[in-house]
């Protein structure tokens, strides 16, 4: 049986920058094993397959695999995903709703004079706030020192709306651009509450870089060692989930424009929305637009030409 994918570039308008995503279409009857070879063959960060949805009300059942490994949930997997089903429909819908390992999805669909040109998803898990490194130990693992790390709003600390993350904030723009993994700090501060990622961010934003409120960067092991993402919507919508319950603020919105892949070489904006009310947490989002890329089929042994 053939299987047709499409690959798109997500938070970004354009060609070769954002985060590109492979979707794989009519995914049911693959194997696990399938999926992650598939994956593998694909090696972008991760690869999703869109499968018959359990409950009837839902959209569609979603896997999403990096190179490694299944995992529950991702920001830019769900973005992408939700952008090549909508602009296949006929009418493309107001929203969708994917079932997946973190608990349900619902993603909003963006439109320009009737055109699908991005998604914006609500994470599935309200914010979790976990372990806590030293700076001393975050510094290392970004190759910085600790005068680079900044606490005066958190410290390094794990996060999570479905996927956890160490979050990093740095005091200058400079130590970003500087920053690089260290496996050996890796290796002795990971796996730390199912996270092996740090997400790097800082408010020192030039004005070169407007509209970006923030800059950031996430490193993460990959097939070949410790890689970077040029874009991870679910620690920006942890982020952002973070900043907005540490603001006094008791009740409204906190929007957010974040720049990623700027030192990589593939510009992406990341637009996160927080609500808040009585000073609790009600939603967090991180949503973009996201720009076609290829489309195709792929064999599987055993299933024939």
């Amino acid at each position: 049986m053939q299987r047709r994918y499409i690959t798109v570039d997500v938070f970004t308008d354009r060609a070769f920058g954002g985060n590109p995503l492979a979707v794989v279409l009519d995914a049911e009857g693959l194997s696990t094993t399938q999926m992650q070879a598939v994956a593998r063959e694909f090696n972008y960060s991760e690869t999703t397959f869109v499968l018959p949805p359990r409950e009837a009300s839902h959209d569609a059942k979603v896997r999403i695999f990096t190179v490694r490994s299944e995992i529950p949930f991702a920001g830019h997997p769900n973005v992408g995903t939700a952008f090549v089903l909508a602009s296949q429909a006929a009418q493309p819908p107001a929203g969708l709703k994917f079932e997946e390992k973190a608990g349900l999805v619902p993603v909003e669909i963006l439109k320009e004079q009737g055109r699908v040109i991005g998604a914006e998803l609500t994470a599935p898990q309200p914010l979790k706030r976990l372990s806590q490194v030293s700076t001393e130990q975050a510094a290392a693992c970004l190759s910085l020192s600790a005068g680079d790390i900044r606490t005066d709003r958190h410290a390094p600390h794990v996060i999570s709306v479905g996927l956890p993350f160490l979050a990093v904030e740095l005091a200058a723009r400079e130590a970003l651009r500087r920053a690089r993994p260290n496996a050996d700090a890796f290796a002795r501060t990971f796996p730390l509450d199912g996270n092996e990622a740090i997400y790097l961010y800082t408010r020192d934003v030039p004005a070169s870089e407007k509209p970006c409120e923030l800059q950031a960067r996430m490193f993460h092991p990959g097939a070949s060692g410790l890689t970077e993402d040029p874009a991870t919507g679910s620690a920006t919508a942890a982020a952002a989930a973070l900043l907005a319950e540490l603001d006094a603020t008791p009740d409204g919105e906190l929007r957010l424009t974040i720049g990623q892949g700027f030192d990589l070489g593939r510009p992406s904006l990341l637009l996160a929305r927080v609500v808040k009310k009585d000073g609790k947490l009600v939603s967090a989002h991180v949503g973009g637009r996201c720009a076609p890329m290829m489309q195709g089929t792929l064999w599987l042994e055993g299933e024939g030409r």
